[in-house]
């Protein structure tokens, strides 16, 4: 209407999530009598059949609900710790892990599925899983952004003598490119589900599916072991929070790096920016400032412990951030890790994020990865399942203060995000987008809470990507003066397409505590969607 997507909204459930399909099996659940946990675990694994390029069962993630019946917000984790024999002392170069064996690390997004599942679903996982199980037998066809991905990633990994052969047959079926409208079957995926439907998660921490993954790893050089699917456990845990405008907003507390999120906010909080023009210089400078400065005290101080963390949210520390906000100089420095990241603004960061609300009152925000396009671009044969290239997020440079060790805490940068107000549920909303996830969010919630744009336009705003240095892309629809004088301000600024994923794919679901109306948004940067029941 008038030129934009319709509003959904719903009083008995809304799924948001990147891809129709999965949304839609998201909805399935909902309608059949189950709660937003089914709905995530039926969503999630949809993702993995019509996106695998983003996410899948090998992956890791994420999530930050609202459970209803225990009236708090909690956080489920589901990053698996570091292979234990994984030999950080023969890398030097991050980009020595981007694919191949060396790369994968340990498999968490079942254990998250199933945990999501047991502790507060109210269908078996079975049930939750038969959604992709339909997806994976009978095929979908494939859309514009499905070969965009495919034929973007395929010629390296088809070049690659370990790879190729089995991510030819599994997602191009022996063809040598993806097309429009193609129907992609995934026969063998759907089998692999098939049997978790009846075994549970066991199957592949210690069972069969794990047995098939460490063999094949081993086969081509990797470190994999046993023992490390037999100890993944996804944990429970509390939020970390901060107050922004009135809302009390969560995330995962490290090894999850979402405190730079946090902290930005905090850094905002400080600024009316609601008096200002919106996406005016003044306001996109201050933002990008708040951005810059935050991702360096996140840098600096990885996987902080609970006291280091309050004292860096705290307001002696803020206001110092915000001072040098306010100041004026040129703020340069890195955004993505200790170490340098790859030339040119390139980002190999693919992950996927879905939100969720229920009639009954839950909210959930689940952010999941298999790390780069096709993970570590191994596809276990007879199963299709691609294997995550996560140890390339480990910090292998030897001068770091932030080394990596084998079997430790693997700090992310997810930020599934969830808002309350006056002790209620308000705000689902997550992105992926690498490093950039910590910036992007924070430009979104400035849309939304300060300018007080509704949920999808806040999400359709024009966003930026700050890279290392001072370099800065940003979406082609801010006006050009306004770009020309960022840079005047010190920010190396240009413009970029009107719309890239570069800035994220994000969906979110928004709660009215006055009416218990839900509302979908979802981004047109990726294939996003919301579907009401």
């Amino acid at each position: 209407m008038h030129g934009r997507r319709p509003t959904i909204s719903s009083t008995k459930g809304v799924v948001a999530a990147a891809h129709p399909l999965a949304a839609q099996a998201g909805a399935r659940l909902l309608g059949s009598g189950g709660n937003a946990f089914d709905a995530a675990v039926a969503t999630a694994a949809a993702l993995n059949v019509v996106e695998p390029y983003m996410s899948g069962l090998a992956g890791a993630g994420l999530a930050t609900c609202w459970v209803a019946a225990e009236r708090r917000v909690k956080v489920l984790d589901f990053v698996p710790r570091v292979p234990k024999h994984f030999p950080v002392e023969r890398f030097r170069l991050r980009e020595d892990l981007a694919r191949g064996p060396l790369s994968a690390g340990v498999p968490g997004n079942l254990s998250g599925w199933a945990e999501l599942s047991r502790a507060h679903g109210k269908k078996s996982l079975g049930d939750a899983l038969q959604p992709a199980i339909g997806l994976a037998r009978d095929g979908f066809p494939l859309v514009e952004f499905n070969v965009e991905e495919t034929n973007e990633h395929a010629p390296a990994l088809q070049s690659h003598a370990a790879l190729g052969g089995e991510f030819t047959r599994n997602y191009l079926r022996g063809g040598n490119k993806a097309e429009a409208g193609r129907v992609l079957a995934q026969p063998e995926l759907a089998g692999t589900f098939e049997r978790l439907a009846a075994a549970g998660p066991q199957l592949l921490y210690g069972g069969e599916l794990g047995n098939a993954i460490v063999t094949h790893l081993k086969s081509l050089g990797g470190y994999m072991a046993m023992s490390d699917l037999e100890q993944v456990a996804p944990k429970w845990k509390d939020p970390i929070s901060v107050m922004y405008r009135g809302r009390v907003v969560h995330v995962p507390p490290p090894a999850c790096e979402g405190f730079q999120f946090l902290l930005t906010l905090r850094i905002l909080e400080g600024f009316d920016l609601a008096a200002l023009e919106r996406n005016g210089v003044e306001h996109l400078d201050i933002v990008y400032r708040a951005v810059r400065l935050a991702a360096g005290v996140r840098i600096n101080n990885n996987n902080p412990s609970a006291q280091k963390l309050a004292q860096l949210l705290d307001e002696e520390h803020v206001e110092t951030l915000r001072a040098r906000v306010r100041d004026g100089r040129p703020i340069t420095g890195p955004t993505e890790q200790w170490m340098e990241p790859p030339a040119g603004g390139k980002d190999p960061g693919h992950t996927t994020s879905f939100s969720i609300g229920d009639a009954e009152g839950n909210l959930i925000c689940v952010t999941q990865s298999l790390g780069s396009p096709f993970g570590s671009g191994v596809v276990v044969p007879g199963t299709g399942v691609t294997l995550n290239n996560f140890l390339y997020w480990t910090e292998v440079n030897p001068k770091s203060p932030n080394r990596t060790a084998p079997g430790a805490e693997l700090p992310i940068c997810m930020s599934p995000t969830l808002a309350t107000c006056d002790g209620v549920p308000v705000l689902a909303l997550g992105t992926p987008g690498s490093y950039g996830i910590l910036q992007t969010q924070a430009q979104a919630y400035v849309q939304h809470v300060d300018f007080g744009l509704p949920l999808q336009d806040a999400i359709e705003a024009p966003r930026a990507r700050l890279w290392d240095g001072a370099f800065v892309q940003v979406e082609g629809r801010v006006a050009p003066a306004v770009v020309a004088a960022l840079k005047q301000r010190g920010h190396d600024a240009q413009s970029f397409n009107d719309w890239t994923m570069k800035v994220g794919g994000m969906q979110a679901v928004a709660v009215d505590p006055a009416t218990g109306v839900m509302t979908g948004a979802a981004d047109p940067r990726r294939d996003g969607y919301a579907v009401a029941v």
